[in-house]
This record gives C-alpha cells, sequence and structure tokens, in this order.
C-alpha cells in the first residue's frame, strides 16, 4: 500500500507521514524534495505554482511512487482531484489520508517552521485552490501528532509493528 498524506501547507503532512513512516517501517517521500529548482524560487519569492509548475513536480513524484512499489507513505500537498488522480498509480493500491486544519493554524505554522521553502503568505492560495478530496480518510490535524498517527493506522488497518515511541 502507498499512504499520500495530503492538505494544504502547515496541516502537518510532513510531520504526520515522517512519523507514520517511521513507526510502520516504511519508505518515506517528501513531496517537496521533488519540486524543480524553479518551482522552489517562485514559492520562496511568494509566487504560487500554476497547473503547469506542478506537471514536472507530480511527474517526478510518480516515479517515485512506481519505484517504491509498496509500503511507502508520501506527503504531499494534493490540493486538487487531478494532482490525486494522477498519483494513483494503476496496480498499485494508493490511498489517501486528508489533514484538515484552519486557516490560522495553517499560517502559524508555516511562520514558526525554520529551513522551508515555503512562504507562510501562499498560504491563503493553497485555501482558494484546495479541492477537499471524498475518496480519504479525512482527520482534524490540530490534534496531537500520536493521536493522528495512530487514527491512520487504525482506519487504514495497517499492522502497527512494534517500533519505539513517536
Amino acid at each position: 500500500m502507498i499512504v499520500v498524506v495530503t492538505g494544504v501547507a502547515g496541516a502537518g503532512k510532513s510531520t504526520i507521514g515522517s512519523r507514520l513512516a517511521k513507526r510502520l517501517g516504511w519508505t518515506y517521500l517528501e513531496a517537496d524534495d521533488f519540486h524543480p529548482p524553479a518551482n522552489r524560487r517562485k514559492m520562496e519569492r511568494g509566487i504560487p505554482l500554476t497547473d503547469d509548475d506542478r506537471g514536472p513536480w507530480l511527474d517526478a513524484l510518480e516515479r517515485a511512487i512506481r519505484t517504491a512499489r509498496n509500503e511507502a507513505i508520501v506527503s504531499c500537498s494534493c490540493l486538487r482531484r487531478r494532482y490525486r488522480d494522477r498519483l494513483r498509480v494503476p496496480g498499485l493500491e494508493v490511498r489517501f489520508v486528508h489533514l484538515r486544519v484552519d486557516r490560522e493554524t495553517a499560517k502559524r505554522r508555516t511562520r514558526e517552521r525554520t529551513g522551508h521553502f515555503f512562504e507562510p503568505a501562499l498560504v491563503d492560495s493553497q485555501f482558494e485552490t484546495l479541492e477537499e478530496p471524498t475518496r480519504a480518510v479525512t482527520l482534524d490535524a490540530t490534534r496531537p501528532v500520536q493521536e493522528v498517527v495512530r487514527e491512520v493506522i487504525e482506519r487504514l488497518g495497517l499492522e502497527d509493528p512494534p517500533h519505539p515511541a513517536l
């Protein structure tokens, strides 16, 4: 199974995705690592990405998912349905977990993080672009990380091997 953790910037995708991968012993793919340099420069300057900008990024991410084949967690905004559809790789079981967060929490979290190229001013554009998924497990991402990770495991019926505490 491939689990794609989605949501706007500041929803906690990277935190939840990486913790989930560690807890399950699965591969972790951070979609931000697949952005071409031009996309990163735009976001650093506070310029929202277009669908054309996202095409090569989604292509690279889809290739990485195909390579991973199984037991991988992917953190990816996937704001529009067509982006999520691009990651529904034929022959693989791809499940989506959408992290729902309010605008103010997303803005606060993006302001507080360090070492990330995403300009917090872009949070509003993410909410404008967002098409809430209908075929996903949707969770309140304002709750403690351990609770959200535990609920993902339960809702997707994943085995939780013994691992060190989060």
